[in-house]
């Protein structure tokens, strides 16, 4: 009996494509599929028809000593591929992987020399949409294949396809176009021939290969005749092959598309889906769909709108010459009508109806590290919802559930498994019993999953393991604090013993106040918010004492001789303490470290830093009011260079402004000062200022306006201040004749 070696050439992830490929099938009842696949997942084939198998997933092959560089392949409903292998296993028919096994891919290309240029990248798709007369290769081919829902013979498609490949090829063969990604194709296609060969070899009569279209044309019987088989096996000797694994992994529509990275992905994930699952009314049902999401974000999408963006959707196609609309008039109508011309919504449908953000499902016999089962497990035992949506989850730190669930998510953070991200500076942060975490899974969290899995079999043992090993290997603390912190929260008692012994080492020969300062706030807030996560918080007490008798004793000289960049940093870590110090309300720490402030403050140091010393005893009442008014009224007197006094100044109001509404003497100070710059001076320190009083709140800055208003102080800037007087009180001109004996009399304010 003759050979029938049919080639399915198709565009990944296409259900114009898909619809073709299941009609070929359907006619051609081949006795063998081989598809562009990964044979490192050969095994796992079979599990594509379980029930517990919802698309999008995607395979995942990976190196066990390496996760790292693991590979994915995708699958949607609407994938040729993956109809193909549904319609294989339905049919009893042989179907296998074919593409280059991700054990024998070369590890890298090899570097260019210095006189070789960059190949130029031959786009497929554009090159045919351009000799179309179309700019768009995606659009084009959008429109052409997977848009189409006629009853052509799809073979005769597929050959046409072909010839089209077939032509670029011949076209673009000069090593001038040959990428270094055009070279790694030469071992895959390659791969696929000997595949093709063996399933011949084997008696195999009927034989459908579902590829990529750019391979179609050098699969075909015609060139493997003309291709003896010993130049394939050349072009696959001396690969190196590695160990690999594979399992099955949700997948997202978002991770289909081009954005994301995929080289493969389309630009409409979710629009293509609604052409697979709906055979008619597209229009109706599509633009339904848009105005039922429009309802949701709370926007207008009445049946009336819906009725008028069919009809123009209907005439742009009419005026185009195509006999239906596709996504780009529909998306033209929806903004024009729908959106009212507002492009914002356009963007909430782009993402959740045009790419959308379904998740796949798995079977839970497919092959996973003892890590994920354990991670499943817990997620279903803590009724935590998985989902590529955005989900703000809240939880009550009283209760054990949600207490639970925080220390899960401490554990993962140990891990870098990024499913959930602490939203610390919410509203309702962890300085009470509430915390607040978004959560988000993606797909290349599960090699995370994988690549934690080396620490151990379940979440507690490898966050525990995975701390001591960085414990063990850490250089500087601020890392070590902050993994306490997490740790504390995860009660992970032995991983805590592991980071007190090693912050107390590190910290015993550190020498850098910088570092020494970064690490007390993190410990003071496992001082201070241990107690409601039910930890043992008071083992940190010595190391905080400790640290914060180091950091006083080196601060002032640490402060000396700081340039802007330094002192800004130094702000910030001053800061930091501060706060941290305030809410553990701990006497002895409070005392030492306002000791070391004052002395800072009386000290010899950056404008920015001493003004913010001034400003931390005024705020703690370690000063009475007269004295800091004094202090401010020394930093702004007229001898003082006017940039370091707008430093000091920076530094005494930064944060907030309500110094200034409460002390009406403070006030007048600055006032009086601000005033008082010549004009050359104040548009040098104006920017100073701006950033100073930018950074108050509005009702702040209000209140200040206020107040200057009633008191009558000058209000009109610097050297041109004038009193609340109307302005026809004052001749300008007259006034200006005293001025030469008024400089006499007081001398020259800029001196």
């Amino acid at each position: 009996m003759s050979i029938s070696l049919h080639i399915l050439g198709i565009r990944h992830h296409g259900p114009g494509s898909a619809r073709m490929v299941l009609r070929a099938l359907q006619d051609l009842k081949p006795d063998a599929i081989l598809i562009e696949g990964p044979p490192d997942a050969a095994d796992l084939i079979e599990m594509a028809s379980d029930k517990e198998m919802h698309p999008p997933v995607a395979l995942l092959v990976y190196e066990p000593d390496s996760p790292q560089t693991a590979s994915y392949f995708p699958f949607a409903e609407f994938s040729p591929e993956w109809q193909a292998i549904r319609f294989g296993l339905k049919s009893r028919a042989d179907v296998r992987f074919i593409d280059l096994p991700r054990s024998m891919r070369p590890s890298g290309a090899k570097p260019k020399t210095a006189d070789q240029q960059p190949p130029q990248r031959i786009d497929a798709l554009e090159q045919l949409a351009h000799a179309a007369g179309y700019t768009d290769g995606e659009a084009w081919w959008s429109r052409l294949i997977e848009e189409r829902r006629g009853e052509e013979e799809p073979m005769a498609v597929f050959d046409a396809i072909r010839d089209a490949m077939s032509s670029l090829r011949e076209k673009f063969a000069a090593p001038e176009f040959q990428s270094s990604r055009d070279l790694e194709e030469v071992p895959r296609e390659a791969h696929m021939r000997r595949s093709i060969r063996a399933a011949i070899k084997e008696g195999v009569n009927r034989i459908a290969v579902v590829c990529g279209a750019w391979h179609a044309p050098v699969l075909t019987q015609e060139f493997l005749d003309k291709t003896p088989a010993k130049e394939d096996d050349a072009a696959l000797k001396g690969l190196e092959k590695r160990k690999t694994a594979a399992t099955w992994i949700p997948w997202t529509h978002g991770r289909l598309a081009f954005d994301s990275g995929y080289g493969a992905g389309v630009t409409s994930p979710g629009w293509y889906e609604h052409l697979w699952v709906h055979h008619d009314r597209i229009a109706e049902r599509w633009l339904t769909s848009v105005a039922r999401l429009m309802r949701e974000e709370d926007l207008e999408g009445s049946p009336a709108n819906v009725i008028e963006s069919v009809r123009l959707s209907e005439s742009l196609a009419m005026l185009r010459g195509r006999a239906a609309p596709g996504l780009e008039e529909f998306t033209e109508a929806t903004l024009s009508v729908l959106c009212a011309g507002n492009p914002l919504p356009l963007k909430v449908i782009e993402r959740k109806l045009i790419v959308g953000e379904k998740l796949g499902t798995v079977p839970s016999k497919a092959p996973a590290v003892p890590l994920q089962r354990d991670l499943e497990a817990t997620q279903k035992s803590l009724r935590l919802k998985v989902s590529a949506d955005d989900l703000l989850l809240e939880l009550d730190l009283r209760k054990e559930n949600d207490l639970a669930r925080s220390r899960l998510f401490h554990r993962l953070a140990l891990l870098e498994i990024p499913w959930a991200e602490s939203q610390a500076d919410s509203t309702r942060n962890k300085g009470t019993f509430r915390e607040t975490w978004k959560l988000q899974w993606k797909p290349e969290l599960s090699i995370c999953v994988i690549e934690a899995a080396r620490f151990g079999n379940t979440i507690e043992s490898a966050a525990s393991a995975r701390v001591a090993f960085e414990a063990a290997n850490a250089k500087s603390l601020p890392p070590l604090t902050s993994m306490l912190d997490h740790a504390m929260l995860a009660d992970l008692s032995q991983a805590v013993a592991s980071l007190l012994q090693a912050i107390e080492s590190v910290s015993a020969v550190s020498a850098d106040i910088g570092n020494l300062m970064e690490a007390i706030p993190p410990l003071a807030g496992v001082l201070r918010y241990g107690n409601v996560r039910k930890t043992d918080a008071e083992l940190v007490t010595p190391i905080v004492r400790s640290l914060l008798v180091r950091v006083c004793a080196g601060l002032v000289p640490a402060c000396t001789s700081l340039d802007d960049d330094a002192a800004s940093k130094m702000l910030d870590r001053i800061n930091h303490i501060d706060a941290s110090l305030g809410t553990l309300e701990e006497p002895e720490f409070s005392d030492m470290w306002f000791d070391r402030v004052l002395a800072l403050g009386d000290s010899q140091t950056h404008g920015l830093v001493n003004g913010r010393c001034w400003r931390l005893l005024f705020d703690a009442r370690k000063q009475d009011p007269a004295t800091i008014g004094d202090r401010v009224a020394l930093a702004l007197s007229p001898g003082n260079d006017p940039e370091k006094s707008s430093a000091w100044l920076e530094g005494f109001l930064s944060g907030s402004g309500l110094v200034l509404i409460h002390d009406a003497r403070l006030l007048a100070l600055v006032d009086a000062w601000v005033c008082s710059l010549p004009p050359d001076v104040f548009e040098r320190t104006c920017p100073i200022g701006r950033r100073t009083f930018g950074s108050f709140a509005a009702p702040e800055r209000r209140q200040i306006g206020e107040k200057l208003k009633k008191s009558g102080a000058p209000t009109s800037g610097p050297s041109g201040a004038r009193s609340h007087a109307h302005e026809s009180d004052y001749d300008a001109a007259r006034g200006e004749l005293v001025l030469p004996i008024l400089r006499q009399i007081f001398g020259d304010i800029q001196r």
